[in-house]
C-alpha cells in the first residue's frame, strides 16, 4: 500500500497539527518495533509515508518530515522559533509598506539554515535528502504564483513535466527554503517571495490562498492522475490518505451581532471562504475515497464513513446517520481525516481565555493549541487508521 501524509495550513496553529502527528509516530513506532526492533529505534514518518504534502505551516512540517527529521525535533523547532516569527515590526520597518505585520527575515533565515546539503550548499527541490528514505519520498509544497494567478502544488518528482532538468525553468531548482517561506506568505501577516525560475521572475504567496489549504485532495490526484507522471493504482487497498488539520473554528453569527455591517463582514469574508474551501476538499475525499474516520461533515450527509461508524452520533449525541458503502472499484483510496471543530458557543468560552487562537499568529495559545492537541490525538489516533 502506498501512503499519503497531508497537512493543512494554519499559522501557529500548526502546533495541534504536531501533536496528533507525535501520536502517530508513536503508534507506529511501538507497530514497528515488533518487526525490526532496530530498526523502530530510529523511526520517523518518511519511513511509512510515501508522499508528504503540506500548506503554510503544513508546508514546513512536511519538509521537515520529508528531510528526516522526527516530529519531536520539529515540534522542538516551533517552540524555539514560534515567537521569533510572529514578531510585530514598528510602522517605520519596510516590509509595513508592503502591508505586512511581520518581517519575514527570521523565518527565511531560519530554513536557509535548515535546508542545507551535507557540503553545507543550499539544498532545492530536487535534494536528494528528501529522498534517502527507504521509501523514496515524495513531497509537495503548495504555492500561489501572483504572476500566473494560478496555484502551483509543487513536488520533486523527477518525472513531472516541468520538473524536466533539461528546462531552464525546471521547478525543482528553487531554493527549498524559499520555496516553503513562499507557501507561509500569507497576505497581511508576510510580504511575497519573489522566485526567479531561468529567465522568469514569480512573485509567490501562501497556498492557503487556493483551493488546496488542505492538501489532501490534490496530493491524491497528483499521485493517481496520469499527467502528473506518478501512476499510482488506485483502490482502497492500494492508497490510504492521512489527513490533518489545524482546528476550524466556526463562522457563525447571530443576527443579531452588532458585527452585521459591511465593514466587518469584509474583514470576515476571507477567513469563511479558507474555513469552506477546506471543508470542500475534505468532502471531495471522502466521496472519491472510502472514509474510514472524520469528523461530521453535516446534518444531512454525516461522517461519510464506512459501515463500522454509521452510529456514530452528532455532537450533540442526537441522531445517528445512514451508512456511506461507496463500492470498492469506484473508490480511488482509503482516506483518514483528523481535526478537531470547535463550534460557536464552545468557541466563545475558548476565546474568553485564548481571544486570538483563531489567528495565524496565535503564539500565545501554544500551550492550549498542546493540550487540545494531546487529548484529541489520545481519543482518537489508531493504529488501523494508519496500517
Amino acid at each position: 500500500m502506498k501512503r499519503i501524509l497531508a497537512l493543512d495550513g494554519g499559522g501557529i496553529r500548526g502546533v495541534f497539527t504536531l501533536e496528533v502527528l507525535l501520536k502517530i509516530e508513536e503508534v507506529l513506532r511501538k507497530y514497528y518495533e515488533e518487526q525490526d526492533p532496530e530498526k523502530a529505534k530510529t523511526f520517523v514518518l518518511r519511513d511509512h509515508f510515501d508522499f508528504l504534502a503540506g500548506t503554510s505551516t503544513g508546508a514546513i512540517i512536511a519538509t521537515c518530515l520529508c528531510w528526516g527529521m522526527s516530529v519531536e525535533k520539529v515540534k522542538t523547532l516551533y517552540l524555539e522559533q514560534g515567537r521569533k516569527m510572529f514578531e510585530l515590526v514598528s510602522w517605520r520597518h519596510p516590509v509595513r509598506k508592503l502591508f505586512s505585520r511581520y518581517d519575514p527575515k527570521p523565518i527565511s533565515d531560519f530554513l536557509r539554515g535548515l535546508f542545507l546539503e551535507k557540503d553545507g550548499t543550499v539544498a532545492t527541490l530536487a535534494s536528494p535528502r528528501l529522498r534517502e528514505g527507504e521509501r523514496n519520498n515524495f513531497l509537495m509544497v503548495v504555492v500561489r504564483n501572483h504572476t500566473t494567478g494560478s496555484a502551483w502544488p509543487l513536488t520533486n518528482n523527477p518525472d513531472a513535466i516541468y520538473n524536466d532538468p533539461t528546462r531552464p525553468d525546471d521547478n525543482r531548482q528553487i531554493p527549498l527554503w524559499q520555496l516553503v517561506r513562499a507557501s507561509t506568505a500569507a497576505p497581511v501577516f508576510f510580504p511575497p517571495e519573489k522566485v526567479r525560475l531561468g529567465d522568469t521572475e514569480s512573485v509567490f504567496v501562501d497556498g492557503s490562498i487556493t483551493p488546496y489549504s488542505n492538501p489532501a485532495l490534490i496530493a491524491a490526484l497528483t499521485a493517481i492522475l496520469p499527467g502528473y507522471h506518478m501512476d499510482w493504482p488506485t483502490g482502497p487497498d492500494k492508497i490510504r490518505v492521512v489527513s490533518i488539520g489545524t482546528l476550524a473554528f466556526s463562522s457563525e453569527l447571530s443576527v443579531s451581532h452588532p458585527s452585521l455591517w459591511l465593514g466587518a463582514l469584509a474583514a470576515k469574508i476571507p477567513a469563511a471562504l479558507l474555513q469552506s474551501m477546506g471543508w470542500q476538499q475534505d468532502y471531495l475525499c471522502r466521496c472519491l475515497g472510502e472514509c474510514i474516520f472524520g469528523e461530521i461533515l453535516d446534518g444531512e450527509v454525516g461522517f461519510l464513513v464506512d459501515a463500522a461508524d454509521a452510529e456514530r452520533k452528532d455532537s450533540e449525541g442526537k441522531c445517528s446517520f445512514p451508512v456511506w458503502r461507496p463500492r470498492p472499484a469506484e473508490s480511488w483510496f482509503s482516506y483518514v481525516r483528523y481535526n478537531r471543530s470547535y463550534k460557536k458557543d464552545e468557541l466563545l468560552k475558548i476565546l474568553d481565555e485564548h481571544p486570538n487562537l483563531a489567528r495565524l499568529d496565535a503564539v500565545d495559545g501554544i500551550p492550549h493549541l498542546i493540550a487540545v492537541g494531546q487529548q484529541y490525538a489520545a481519543e482518537n489516533v489508531k493504529l488501523e487508521h494508519l496500517v
